[in-house]
């Protein structure tokens, strides 16, 4: 067989993805399919969602099996460990004996990952962290795509006047490090909180961060649906559906919007795993998530002067955020392979 009949072999569709096969099946059902193909992006999700159901079941864990409150102080509290009572606080370590450590972890039912400065059950504030991040990241990305898409939309299918502006807009967010603008944000919004008309958000709500890391992300969205928009609205489908009379607004969500979705449902898993960081940044400075609620960036936090002590309690955030971000990336690129397949073709052996 010469090489050029080689290689055309190599990149021929999937038995599967044949003309008979795909033959009356909408773009989004042959998607489908190929994700379910994806074993390991499957996989990913599959942790991702074993993640989020063991970070909202955090309340269950900490009344029925470490039956601990993990925003109250334990400084003199005990705990039973293979049946004896210890202090959760317990003595310094050196020759003067001088200072408390917490308890370490006891890998049982009760303080599992060990206490941290202030006595609390690090293995609870953990998954409740975990479930404050996941609220506010999640959150934080699907109003970001939302607003994303608004605008993505107008800039594209209008351009002139209402492009140049809320381009320029978006170039003014843009123009700002991300870490910095969400810090400087954040910082004059800690103070006061945030109203606007009958709405009023105080410097403890987990609205203010999620909507601080929202609007900071827009332009990374945004941008992208703009460019499919403008390439969308001048194909033959659309000119079709002008000659027949559509309005604006008809042409925009029922022509072009389906055509460009598939661009936010690949960014999503991306945005999210995003979002999540930068949170548990902005937690970690203390102007993300106030006390006495928790996420993964205010245990680390907590957990900094501990590193040499008692580091699992920095460990444990840590490696929750690592494993969150690491599942979110590897979905979203099975996700982006099955919407777009030609962007993973198998060329060679």
């Amino acid at each position: 067989m010469s090489d050029v009949a080689a290689l055309e072999q190599q990149i021929s569709p999937l038995p599967d993805e044949g003309p008979a096969a795909v033959a009356g099946r909408s773009p989004w059902e042959l998607a489908f399919r190929r994700l379910a193909r994806n074993r390991v992006a499957l996989g990913a999700l599959a942790l991702f969602v074993l993640i989020v159901a063991i970070s909202f079941a955090a309340p269950l864990y900490a009344e029925h099996i470490a039956k601990t409150d993990p925003f109250v102080p334990n400084m003199n509290g005990k705990t039973e460990v293979d049946g004896k009572q210890v202090d959760v606080m317990q003595q310094g370590g050196g020759a003067l004996k001088l200072g408390v450590t917490p308890i370490g972890p006891t890998w049982q039912s009760n303080y599992f990952l060990g206490a941290d400065n202030q006595g609390r059950d690090v293995m609870a504030r953990v998954l409740y962290g975990g479930r404050n991040s996941l609220l506010i990241g999640i959150g934080s990305a699907v109003i970001c795509g939302f607003v994303a898409v608004v605008i993505g939309l107008l800039a594209g299918f209008f351009g002139g006047l209402t492009d140049s502006v809320l381009s320029r807009i978006l170039d003014v967010i843009w123009a700002f490090p991300v870490y910095l603008l969400a810090i400087s944000i954040a910082t004059v919004l800690k103070t006061q909180g945030l109203s606007v008309g009958p709405v009023s958000l105080s410097a403890s709500s987990l609205w203010l961060p999620t909507l601080i890391i929202a609007v900071i992300y827009v332009p990374y969205v945004a941008r992208p649906v703009r460019g499919s928009v403008l390439s969308v609205r001048e194909k033959e489908f659309v000119d079709a559906a002008v000659a027949q009379g559509a309005s604006n607004w008809r042409l925009m969500f029922s022509e072009i919007l389906p055509n460009v979705i598939s661009v936010v449902i690949v960014l999503m898993p991306l945005m999210i795993a995003t979002t999540i960081l930068t949170e548990s940044a902005l937690s970690y400075l203390s102007i993300g998530v106030q006390p006495p609620q928790a996420s993964w960036g205010t245990v680390i936090s907590d957990g900094q002067q501990l590193l040499y002590t008692r580091p699992w309690v920095a460990i444990a955030p840590g490696i929750m955020i690592v494993l969150t971000v690491l599942s979110l990336n590897v979905f979203g690129d099975g996700v982006r392979d099955a919407l777009d397949p030609r962007a993973k073709r198998r060329i060679g052996a």
